[in-house]
């Protein structure tokens, strides 16, 4: 019996892909030939080739997405790669700043390289009609740390945190797609400070919400402005 074609057997499991898988199969080829082609149907095609996938369907896996749809589906293969490679258990002995400094860290190590793609897909989120889908790509990236940091807060903190998260982590791309330093020295040097200042805010919110100490009344206080104490 001759032995199998490897390469038919590729692309016999390309071919089973649903249209969702398959997106998420074609973008990091998408993002690699990004660099030259900017996320364009030709970086596409390019991506297709490279996985052995009809050119036909794989325009129809991103049909009417545009750029924002091949960016999007990138992002998600990154959030997907670090579910698996920085599962919760693996940064349970952590402190708490040391598991959000390595979650983004590995996602900077994940585009490294391809700076000038995401020079080209940070531009494109930032336009108008792109930014409230950027919006919610970067809050769900940032959720999935927090989750992932091993956070369960279901108040406002819920909130505020993935907001700050996800501040932080667009800041330092845009200092990681710009910096040439040795070893990107200045983009660690850049988050390592951001997050100092969230830690330090979080410690003075805890003080003011810590409820074993005497609580401030904003009623109280308005009243003693109204009728001051004799």
């Amino acid at each position: 019996m001759a032995p199998s074609d490897p390469s038919l057997e590729e692309e016999l499991l390309v071919e089973d892909l649903t249209l969702d898988e398959l997106r998420l199969a074609l973008a990091p080829g998408i993002a690699d030939a990004a660099v030259f082609d900017g996320w364009t149907d030709t970086a596409l095609e390019m991506a297709a080739v490279q996985l052995g996938a009809d050119r036909d369907v794989a325009r129809l896996a991103f049909k009417d997405q545009g750029a924002m749809g091949m960016i999007r589906a990138w992002i998600e293969t990154i959030d997907r790669q670090m579910m698996l490679d920085m599962p919760a258990e693996k940064l349970a002995e952590m402190k708490i700043r040391e598991r959000i400094r390595n979650l983004v860290q590995y996602r900077l190590d994940a585009v490294l390289g391809l700076e000038e793609s995401l020079r080209r897909a940070l531009a494109i989120m930032a336009m108008p009609q792109n930014v409230p889908t950027a919006l919610k790509t970067g809050w769900n990236s940032a959720d999935i740390m927090w989750r992932l940091a091993g956070d369960t807060a279901t108040d406002y903190n819920h909130y505020t945190k993935r907001a700050i998260l996800a501040s932080i982590y667009g800041a330092t791309l845009a200092v990681f797609v710009e910096d040439e330093s040795e070893n990107k020295a200045e983009t660690c040097a850049f988050l390592e400070r951001r997050i100092d200042g969230v830690m330090k805010f979080e410690k003075v919110k805890a003080k003011w919400l810590n409820p074993d100490r005497e609580s401030f009344s904003v009623t109280r206080f308005l009243g003693r402005l109204r009728y001051p104490a004799r």
